[in-house]
């Protein structure tokens, strides 16, 4: 045990750090998320009970995990068992071996949620809130989409591994290309969560490093697939910004107005490095595609202008790869800084109701709508945008620009 440290405090860093790793051992065996969830949940309510009579656990991750199990196997001989079948469940809650073709239970978990069997709607939500830890809130947030319904989402995608008895091993390397494309999504979402907050790359446990390296661990896992090398670009050349995005007051400092000489060389020197790679498979996609938008912004500093003429040529091909509000909102603004605001702000405006909650649609609103001159309509389109702001630097940025 380790003397000195706060229970409750070491439970919920614990927590923090671990949550999606814990929940895949769990699952991996139990072949079921929602009750690995629940296992884990009595475990830290046991630790809070336990460990302030006992004291902190030198290894705090192993002792949760042991205690989810444990409620696991019980469950199992409540429920369940009978005196032919009891082997096989024992057998099926043992911890395994690490299996090195997937060498991480987060990844592997990932793929078993990928499962063509599972809505297609529903497959990047689970991945977030069962694999990598983000509450249900916070996914309905990222998918525009209501709590509730968001919740059910997720619930009938759990019962659907559980009932159906999804096999949770390694898939077939040609399962894994064709569910390679909802992991990524999946990465890439964790990291923008993180992001929003800005979460340290480097900090253990943090959104951003950890979907830094469940990337790393698939582009050395399929190093013939372009798009993890991609993804880990596009991650990579964000991530090289970060002492970038704040001043030394603590204000948020927009992209274009950063100073590039806090970025971190080491990572865009990388991240270049990927992005030339995978080029080289002659199969371009949507994570390379939005790399390369990344790598024109990383030379401005070095030509000193923003190149607009490939940025466009780059939005129109991310939008012909994913139809995303992101991408659309990125094209509109690239058309209107070169010169076409009201078919810029037009683009915008078709998105409708789809957009009507997002915060960045708000803002690159009221950025065209000031380009066109319309200074009415910017400044409403600025106002909702800080109404639906919550981080307090951006929010005084923006209040900034009125």
């Amino acid at each position: 045990m380790r003397a000195g440290d706060d229970p409750a405090r070491a439970a919920e860093a614990a927590a923090r750090a671990s949550y999606g790793k814990l929940v895949a051992i769990l699952a991996v065996q139990g072949r079921d998320i929602a009750a690995a969830e629940d296992a884990l949940s009595e475990a830290l309510v046991s630790a809070l009970t336990v460990w302030p009579q006992r004291g902190v656990p030198e290894n705090p991750e192993g002792w949760l995990v042991t205690a989810a199990r444990n409620r696991l196997k019980n469950a199992a001989r409540a429920g369940r068992v009978r005196a032919e079948g009891a082997a096989e469940v024992e057998r099926r809650l043992v911890l395994p071996e690490e299996d090195a073709t997937l060498p991480d239970y987060r990844l592997r978990l990932l793929f078993v949620c990928a499962h063509p069997s599972i809505d297609p709607a529903a497959r990047t939500p689970l991945m977030l809130q069962a694999v990598l830890g983000i509450d249900a809130a916070r996914v309905a947030r990222a998918f525009l989409v209501e709590p509730a319904a968001m919740a059910q989402r997720l619930v009938r995608a759990k019962l659907r591994i559980r009932d159906a008895g999804l096999r949770f091993a390694v898939p077939e390397p040609e399962e894994m290309a064709d569910r390679l494309g909802a992991v990524l999504d999946a990465i890439y979402a964790a990291f923008g969560q993180g992001w929003d907050g800005l979460d340290h790359p480097e900090a253990e446990g943090s959104l951003t490093g950890e979907a830094i390296w469940l990337a790393r661990l698939l582009v050395h896992l399929m190093p013939s697939e372009p798009e993890p090398k991609g993804l880990l670009a596009l991650m990579l050349y964000c991530a090289s910004r970060r002492r970038a995005r704040r001043d030394a007051a603590g204000a948020f400092v927009p992209l274009a107005q950063q100073d590039a000489r806090l970025w971190d060389r080491t990572m865009v020197i990388e991240a270049e490095g990927l992005l030339t790679h995978a080029a080289q498979a002659g199969r371009f996609g949507r994570y390379q595609c939005e790399a390369a938008i990344q790598s024109v912004h990383v030379q401005r500093p070095v030509t000193g202008q923003l190149n607009l003429g490939a940025l466009r040529v780059l939005y129109d091909l991310l939008v012909r790869q994913t139809d995303s509000i992101g991408a659309r909102i990125g094209q509109a603004v690239v058309m209107a800084e070169a010169g076409e605001a009201l078919a810029a702000l037009e683009a915008l405006d078709a998105l409708g109701q789809r957009a009507a909650g997002h915060q960045p649609w708000w803002v690159a609103r009221a950025h065209v709508a000031g380009l066109a001159g319309l200074d009415g309509e910017a400044a409403a389109a600025r106002a909702r945008a800080v109404e639906l702001t919550e981080d307090v630097a951006v929010r005084d940025w923006l209040l900034r620009q009125g």
